[in-house]
């Protein structure tokens, strides 16, 4: 029989990936929860200043796409 070696098991990622790689996902998560909502009490009218607010068309978008760099970021950066 042959003796089982310990092998060391690398991850793919270093630890600093793995963090930026979680700040990347709390600012996708943050402008999806600042996407959401709208709700209108009366569902027979229509609220334009709350559906198409500063919040909801520009900054929610923009966090996204940041949120994506930065886990572009963490998938290229080279650990050193």
């Amino acid at each position: 029989m042959k003796k089982a070696t310990k092998q060391q098991q690398e991850f793919l990622f270093d630890r600093s990936n793995y963090k930026w790689m979680l700040i990347g996902v709390a600012f996708i998560l943050l402008g999806f929860m600042l996407m959401a909502g709208g709700k209108s009490p009366d569902p027979h009218k229509f609220n334009y200043d709350d559906i198409y607010s500063f919040r909801r068309i520009t900054l929610a978008p923009i966090m996204i796409l940041i949120g994506l760099g930065i886990e572009v970021y963490a998938i290229i950066k080279k650990d050193k």
